[in-house]
């Protein structure tokens, strides 16, 4: 039988201070969000769902794209009109520091997919400074399977409001998830202090 061991993301977050030994700088980082252990007495972490998505140049991309690769993800529309221009400032920080790294990926996930179509997030992300997808992703597709990833694969916000400006809830957060789609970092990507400590993170899980 397995034996559940619930562990919430927010939790982990709070009890991961300072390592008393640095044995490694991967070790540093917390593994987010419930595991159990299975009849082996194996852990089983959290991870990622399989997903498949459209990215902004009309390429598919889907979990098993990421194998192997770190990535950060969020969630935004491109018509926001409160926190995403500022995460979008800030996440522009995050690819201009790692665009040359070839197993570093960001995926931003819109949850407005009828207005943002593949060409609308084309030209977002030539607006943005962002020429092509070979690191930054502005992904689109069915929009409940998006608000599903959101919620129980990343453990952030996405959902519809039409009591909030532009009609839809989100969270600011920035994940990091590791090669093995096991998320080991959440960030308020509104905060600069916040996004500092994710561009010295994101090289930790980036050494082999």
């Amino acid at each position: 039988m397995k034996k559940l061991l619930l562990l919430p993301l927010i939790a982990l977050a709070i009890s991961c201070g300072a390592p008393s030994e640095k044995t490694s700088e991967v070790a540093e980082l917390p593994i987010l969000g419930e595991r159990y252990v299975d009849d082996n007495q194996d852990t089983v972490y959290h991870s990622i769902a399989d997903f498949t998505f459209a990215n902004q140049v009309g390429d598919t991309i889907r979990k098993e794209d990421m194998a192997g690769k770190i990535y950060v993800a969020d969630f935004f529309f491109t018509t926001c009109p409160t926190i995403c221009p500022v995460m979008k400032k800030e996440m522009l920080r995050v690819y201009e520091q790692f665009k040359g790294e070839p197993n570093f990926r960001i995926l931003s996930h819109s949850i407005d997919p009828t207005h943002d179509t593949q060409a609308v997030l084309k030209d977002y992300a030539e607006k943005l400074g962002v020429p092509d997808a070979a690191t930054w992703n502005f992904l689109t597709g069915d929009q409940e399977k998006i608000f599903e990833i959101g919620q129980t694969s990343y453990l952030t916000t996405t959902m519809a409001d039409d009591m909030e400006p532009g009609g839809f809830l989100h969270s600011g957060a920035f994940l990091l998830v590791d090669q093995e789609g096991r998320i080991r970092g959440v960030y308020d990507g509104t905060k600069t202090e916040q996004v500092d400590r994710l561009l010295a993170d994101i090289p930790k899980l980036l050494k082999p």
